[in-house]
């Protein structure tokens, strides 16, 4: 019996597992922001497609060691008749972000950014020494 129960089970995963149960808009920023990272010249090369987005739609932040690329999105897309009725209209809003972690050391003025033709390429040192802060005197009166 519990055999067959446990194949009873594998029928339901491989039923839930066909593609027609599966949601597209699972796990959205992976299957959207598709990224290459790559290793030269002592330096990480990311590319990151983004595929109907614009420059002014991506934001690339910097925050506690996290380089985190955003998208944002808003389309209208409105179809009228002769007399100017609506027939179709469909709306978009969507936002889509990946971080990656790149360690403490690495600043602002280290990443280039470029957007061209669907991709993002950042640019950024493999390794970056970390700047001791130098002691500053206080005046004492």
């Amino acid at each position: 019996m519990l055999l067959a129960n446990r194949s009873f089970n594998n029928l339901f995963d491989d039923m839930f597992n066909d593609p027609f149960f599966s949601r597209s808009y699972d796990h959205t920023s992976a299957q959207i922001m598709k990224t290459d990272i790559h290793e030269k010249d002592g330096n990480y090369m990311v590319e990151m497609e983004l595929p109907g987005y614009t420059k002014e739609d991506i934001k690339a932040d910097l925050k506690d060691g996290y380089l985190t690329i955003s998208a944002h999105k808003d389309m209208t897309k409105e179809e009228k008749d002769a007399k100017g009725n609506c027939i179709h209209k469909e709306r978009y809003t969507g936002t889509c972000n990946r971080s990656f972690y790149v360690g403490d050391a690495l600043t602002q003025d280290d990443i280039r950014a470029a957007f061209k033709d669907g991709v993002l390429h950042l640019t950024f040192p493999k390794e970056i020494q970390k700047q001791e802060e130098q002691p500053r005197l206080i005046t004492i009166e």
